[in-house]
């Protein structure tokens, strides 16, 4: 078997802007990604793909993820499915994995925490050594604007208005390239 066709990752997430970013991150770890933004694209992408790695936002605009996990699930029980959310609940986690998830991880998560989730690997739970890198001012901008979208249910104009800054702005920090 072609050694790419065994590292395709589906990648469904209604943040365009995450979704690249994550795309980037794992083609450089050589896999081959394929973007879906809703369960409409993903039923499309199933008829020409079967990829053996998925993650899924648990919040698809009016759509929820669990419903793209069960349909992953069942068009292929070996796909390792991991749920991205940053509404982690232990309802939610708990019906993801019934549903096929392998895993459940709250966002921020970075490649690394998510390649680790496909593998069944123990989650890093050790504290950061001394010494170690700080997280960039940028990072912790970037988390901070996507928890006020997701608490503002992703309108841009309220959001930029409790972060305090113009409408504009936001939409421009949300247009520029942003790589963990």
């Amino acid at each position: 078997m072609n050694p790419q066709a065994e590292r395709l990752l589906l990648i469904v997430e209604d943040d365009a802007a995450f979704a690249r970013t994550l795309k980037r991150s794992f083609e450089r770890r050589d896999y081959r990604v394929l973007l879906a933004n809703g369960p409409d694209e993903v039923r499309s992408l199933l008829e020409q793909a079967s990829p053996q790695f998925a993650v899924v936002d648990l919040k698809l605009g009016n759509a929820s993820g669990l419903s793209v996990v069960q349909q992953l699930n069942a068009h292929d029980a070996e796909m390792m499915i991991v749920v991205l959310t940053g509404f982690a609940s232990i309802a939610t986690a708990v019906e993801a994995i019934k549903l096929g998830a392998c895993n459940y991880l709250v966002k921020p998560s970075n490649t690394d925490d998510i390649e680790a989730a496909f593998n069944n690997e123990p989650a890093d739970t050790a504290l950061p050594q001394a010494g170690t890198r700080p997280t960039s001012i940028k990072t912790l901008e970037m988390e901070r604007i996507h928890a006020m979208l997701a608490e503002t249910d992703f309108n841009i104009s309220e959001a930029a208005r409790r972060l305090g800054m113009h409408r504009r702005t936001l939409a421009r920090k949300l247009a520029k390239r942003w790589v963990p």
